[in-house]
């Protein structure tokens, strides 16, 4: 029978407590107890580091029901922060409903009702049937839709920071995705904070520096609710592609998706930020109906609530 680990802060003391998880790249053992020190103390050291936000500052956390975006709204109240959560409906029937209960019970642990928003109500219908409206998979019309609602509900709202629950494994594998398909737009904006500017708010990402498996542990550990299935409209397959990708060669080589991601930050990422307006082609103007930013007269969402209202 393999041995258990032991916890390495707790052999320091004296103490012989089993490890909750062993983080290979760290090489770190922890407890319950120190695994939740050591991930709270991360995420604060990270918003720190990257100049994220200040601790008088609101935030405003786009929150699905996902893993991911429930552990941020939790730990950034644990950490102190003013931190609200808002969720979008998105009217995909059952899938929808019960990310909105995990949502709703998360806010009644936190002492806070979070803002909900229903795409149905808003635009005229759920992703089921607006995706029939546009070119692409449903993903590209959820995305874009949830783009607009953050940014203006944000603003209206009083908030100039929407912060989001992406995390090590997804900022990795998607860098990976387009360094190989060389998406130069979208490298000049690969950065954890992104500024408040052109009517957009601030974008930060808190959670890039923990992977998927230390925020389930810890979402389990705190009993944080979350929804575990993936969007039945999702199209994950080149997701799931290159996150496989980037685990067979973080298996072969541990921290690999660190220096890949932080490399990147460190070395390449400042050559395209000035080159950014450059790349970065075209200008954003304000749609003539609902004021928000816009690359044309008429922007992406109130043209698809005239093709709903019509039909």
């Amino acid at each position: 029978m393999k041995r258990k680990k032991l916890c390495t802060i707790c052999k320091q003391k004296g103490n012989r407590r089993e490890a909750v998880i062993y983080m290979k790249e760290h090489r770190l053992a922890l407890c319950e107890e120190h695994f939740k020190e050591w991930f709270e103390k991360r995420v604060k050291e990270t918003i720190k580091e990257f100049q994220m936000f200040k601790p008088s500052e609101k935030i405003l956390v786009a929150v699905s029901g996902g893993k991911d975006s429930q552990v941020l709204w939790y730990v950034l109240n644990r950490l102190g922060y003013d931190a609200d959560g808002f969720f979008i409906h998105l009217g995909i029937g059952d899938y929808s409903d019960s990310s909105m209960e995990k949502v709703l019970k998360l806010g009644e642990m936190l002492g806070k009702k979070p803002h909900v928003v229903k795409i149905e109500e808003q635009v005229g219908a759920g992703i089921p049937v607006l995706k029939n409206y546009v070119r692409g998979e449903a993903c590209s019309v959820c995305g874009r839709l949830k783009r607009y609602y953050f940014n203006k509900i944000a603003k209206e709202l009083g908030y100039n920071i929407v912060a989001t629950g992406h995390n090590l494994d997804d900022e990795s594998s998607s860098l990976l995705a387009n360094v190989i398909n060389w998406n130069v737009k979208y490298l000049a904006r690969k950065y954890p904070v992104l500024p408040e500017e052109k009517g957009f708010p601030r974008k930060v990402k808190p959670l890039v520096k923990m992977t998927e498996e230390q925020i389930k542990l810890y979402a389990d550990l705190n009993q944080i609710p979350y929804e575990d299935r993936t969007c039945p409209l999702g199209d994950t397959a080149s997701l799931h592609f290159y996150k496989d990708v980037m685990n067979t060669i973080e298996n072969h080589a541990t921290g690999t998706k660190y220096r890949f991601y932080f490399e990147y930050l460190k070395k390449i990422f400042p050559i395209f930020s000035s080159l950014k307006d450059e790349l970065l082609e075209g200008s954003l103007q304000r749609c003539k109906i609902c004021g928000e930013p816009s690359p044309s007269e008429i922007c992406f969402v109130c043209r698809l609530k005239e093709r709903v209202k019509k039909d």
